[in-house]
């Protein structure tokens, strides 16, 4: 009897553990699948999350990138609107161009077209620094002009080759009125050769002429 009764018990453990040991895989399984759902929807919803924050950022580094173009940018010259002589004579030289502010105030706005207006923001810098006679003031103003327009992290900075850069670098040891005469004068003839030329035949100036010419006539 003892033994058949082991048997018996033998028999009712086999017939038990499969459907344990089933009942148990069927809920790991359930337990994965439901596992993986949640996993993918949190990545889902954790990589949106992720490209919302960094479209945020890229947008707000254009426009802090924009807002730090636009600091520390002159207004225009004041001066009386050019007359039709005035503007005839731009087209004699690029020199008288530069002698008035109204010939430089078309002319930055000819280069602003052309995203280089800091051509002519640094050659306006440098004719104010020429104007100071005081040294802190005249160091700090170099300073500002060395940070605006030389240096390489700037968005307003020039186009100026090696050995100017070299005699600038030597000049800001003790910078003076002078610092960056040679800067000055290679942005002048850069913009002489290659701008110039352009807003001679540019709608900027073509329609001044011809508004000038038309009152011309009328009067």
């Amino acid at each position: 009897p003892m033994g058949s009764e082991r048997t018996e018990i033998r028999k009712r453990q086999m017939a038990t553990t499969p459907e344990t040991s089933g009942a148990a895989q069927a809920q790991l399984s359930t337990g994965n699948r439901g596992s993986n759902a949640c996993c993918f929807c949190w990545c889902c919803c954790c990589s949106c999350s992720c490209l919302t924050v960094r479209n945020q950022e890229e947008e707000r580094a254009r426009r802090t990138s924009h807002e730090l173009q636009a600091e520390g940018i002159p207004n225009c010259e004041e001066s009386p609107a050019p007359t039709l002589e005035e503007v005839n004579a731009w087209a004699q030289s690029f020199d008288k161009l530069m002698l008035t502010p109204a010939g430089r105030n078309a002319f930055r706005e000819f280069l602003r077209t052309e995203f280089s207006e800091e051509n002519m923001l640094f050659w306006m810098a440098c004719e104010e620094l020429k104007q100071e006679s005081n040294k802190s003031i005249i160091e700090e103003k170099a300073r500002l002009i060395y940070e605006d327009y030389i240096s390489i992290l700037s968005p307003k900075e020039v186009s100026l080759d090696s050995r100017v850069r070299e005699v600038i670098n030597r000049n800001m040891l003790e910078p003076s009125q002078h610092t960056f005469d040679d800067a000055q004068l290679q942005i002048y003839t850069l913009m002489h050769r290659d701008s110039y030329p352009r807003f001679m035949n540019s709608a900027i100036y073509k329609d001044l002429l011809q508004s000038l010419s038309e009152k011309s006539i009328e009067a």
